[in-house]
Formats: C-alpha cells, structure tokens, sequence
C-alpha cells in the first residue's frame, strides 16, 4: 500500500477557469423549470462561482487532512480514505459511493463514525472508516479492459479489508454503493458481520399488488415518473459510455450540469437544490470528476453491469441475503421500499426506518441523521 495525497497543479486549475471563461451557452429552455434540464440562469450562476469564488484548495486540504493510500487489487490501482478509530473495540465499516457521488459525500460522517465520543456520541459506536473510490472513479484507476462489474468491485473491496488487517467488518453503501454492499453480503458472508443500505431496488413482486400500502403505492407513483421522465442518463451511460464520455470529460460545464441536474432531482429540498446542499459541497463533487478526467469512466459501470437489461436493473440478486442488514428509506429517495419488500430481499432484516429527511445522497445531505441510522443499525448487529 502507498501513501496518498491528493495534489492538483495550478495549471489545471487555470485550465478549468480558462474553460469556464470561454464556454459556450445555449439558449433558455423553452419553460420556466426544471422539466427540460437545468435552467440556463441557475447554471451560468453556478459556474460564474465555480470559476471565480470556488476554493479547490479548500478540498484538497480536507481530504489531505484523512489518511489516504492507494494500492493494486486485481489489476487496478484503487484509491481508500482509512481513518482509524481511537477507540480499541471500533468495527471496521467499509463505506461505498454511487454515482454521481465520490467519497467527498462521506466527509462530513467519517470523524463521527470514527471518534463518537469526540462529536457526542457514545464511544461504543466506533468505527475504522475505509471508504474507497470505485474503479473508474476519483482518484482509483480507470479500467482498460471490460469486466468491472458489481461482483468484481466487491471481491476486490473484500481483498481491499484483508489487506488492511480486518478478518471482519461491516459494509454500508448507497446507489450503486448499495450494490456493492449487497454482493460483499452474498458472496462473502463469512466475513461479512452485517450490512446496511440507503437504497435497496425491490418492489412487491409479481402478484404482490392486489394489497398495496398508501405508502407502497406513492412510492411506486413516483418511481414511474422516475422511469419515464428520470433515466435518460442511465440509458445513455448504459449504452454509449464513451460517446457521453467526450463532452463529460472536456466540458466543465456539460459536466457540472449532468451531475448537478442529480442534486435537483435525487435530494430532500424546497425547488432550489442549493438548499440541500450548499455551492460549495456540489461543486466539490463535480471538481472531483474534472480534475481525474471520470465522466467516461464512471459512466461505463452502467455499461458493465447491463443496466438496460431486466437484470441489471434489478442491481440486487433474486435470493434472499442472509447476512445481518438494515435499511434505511430516506424521504426523496428514488425508490422508497416498504418493510417488507426489503424483507423479501433481506432474510435477517434488523433495522428498518424512514427518517423524517433526506434524499438519494443521505450522507451528504443530512450526515447527522446518516450517522445515527448507521451507529443504531449495527448496534444491532455488534
């Protein structure tokens, strides 16, 4: 394992404020919301910040402020936040993103989780926080060759855990860190002691209809205006990673828009997604997707794990998970499942709630009430 500090050169930092600076424009939508896209104004706003009152360097240091290393798992160079807990009793737990997340969402949870007693909370609730880039994102390496799928990235997170020394640990993702999680459960139960989710694709099942819940059918509702008005990126990365590629990779602003268009329609907020998270924390996330040059690369997952196909789109596989679980259903979540169909899904289901705020990137959003749902959900599994 080496070493890792995040470093970006000044050039390139110039180079982004070039690009902004000489950027070309579209016209308004032909609406005065959000149903064509980001509006023209909200984005020329965001963008004007991003190059002239965004602090880059501010990131770089709080990242550079957490250990870091970087190390080869199956070939591929994959890059790990590892705050070790001053507590001797802490649980390993291995923290995984989505997209279009980083491990930027997990900033503001990582000293909790790690040092409880230090932010009020009970020294019991340690953790040894590992929380990695996924292959094609952030600081990890991007694949040259195909095969990067769900089930590799959790074999290679479960080497990542041996690697560092733990014979056990916990596992909690979202989005398609929810996957991950979820195959380390299926395919590494002996060393995997519990899991938990803030996402979890499962629905009534065929025949299970007929006796819907008031909250099973509005989260249905929304998850079909979802899948007609919401899925055009999925497809296209689905699809054509590549060709989106080119744009994600040599625009900033195409870039920030496809990303931030996520912020507005994934987060728990009052129509302006700045009131979800700040300026500051999206275009965080966004610069890490510039500076490694990551649209092409983290879209292809889409690509790998055949998203467009009925298979794919169930990220989660059709047998029951024995592991210890729990979930948590956050409010503007993309798909809202009921107890029981995470039953249906999750064997030895421990914890289940649905917290009163929150969306789809529920550490970022709300990193207390993430942190309690995490230290309740495996003092049920410890």
């Amino acid at each position: 394992m080496t070493p890792f500090r995040v470093e970006i050169a000044d050039q390139e930092i110039d180079d982004l404020r070039r690009r902004l600076t000489t950027a070309r424009w579209p016209e308004p939508s032909t609406v005065p919301d959000w149903s064509q896209g980001v509006p023209l104004d909200w984005l020329r706003d965001l963008c004007s910040y991003w190059q002239d009152g965004y602090d880059w360097r501010r990131l770089e240091q709080r990242l550079n402020e957490r250990p870091q290393l970087t190390t080869e798992l199956d070939g591929l160079r994959i890059h790990a936040l590892h705050v070790r807990s001053p507590e001797a009793t802490a649980a390993p737990l291995l923290l995984t993103h989505g997209w279009p997340g980083s491990i930027v969402e997990f900033l503001d949870v990582i000293g909790p989780l790690a040092d409880p007693a230090a932010h009020g909370g009970d020294e019991a609730d340690a953790f040894h926080v590992v929380c990695p880039s996924l292959p094609g994102y952030g600081f990890s390496g991007k694949p040259e060759t195909p095969g990067w799928d769900i089930a590799r990235t959790a074999d290679a997170w479960d080497a990542l855990m041996a690697e560092l020394g733990y014979e056990h640990y916990f596992a909690q993702g979202g989005d398609w860190g929810s996957a991950v999680t979820t195959a380390l459960g299926e395919r590494h139960p002996d060393r995997v002691s519990g899991i938990h989710v803030n996402f979890l694709a499962v629905g009534p099942g065929r025949g299970g209809g007929d006796d819907l819940t008031e909250f099973e059918r509005e989260s249905l509702a929304d998850l079909a205006r979802h899948n007609e008005w919401g899925t055009g990126y999925s497809l296209e990365q689905a699809t054509r990673p590549q060709t989106v590629g080119y744009s994600l990779v040599d625009s900033p602003v195409g870039l920030c828009a496809w990303i931030t268009e996520k912020f507005w329609a994934w987060t728990d907020h009052d129509g302006d997604p700045t009131t979800a998270l700040s300026r500051d924390q999206m275009l965080d996330n966004v610069s890490v997707y510039w500076y490694t040059a990551t649209g092409a690369s983290s879209a292809r997952l889409y690509w790998e794990s055949g998203y467009t196909r009925p298979s794919g789109r169930r990220f989660n596989g059709p047998d029951p998970l024995t592991v210890p679980s729990g979930v948590s259903v956050f409010p503007r979540e993309i798909l809202r499942p009921s107890r029981r169909w995470c039953e249906r899904r999750l064997a030895d289901l421990r914890f289940y709630e649905q917290p009163e705020r929150g969306g789809h990137f529920a550490a970022f959003e709300q990193p207390e009430v993430f942190v309690d749902q995490i230290r309740r959900a495996f003092r049920t599994m410890r």
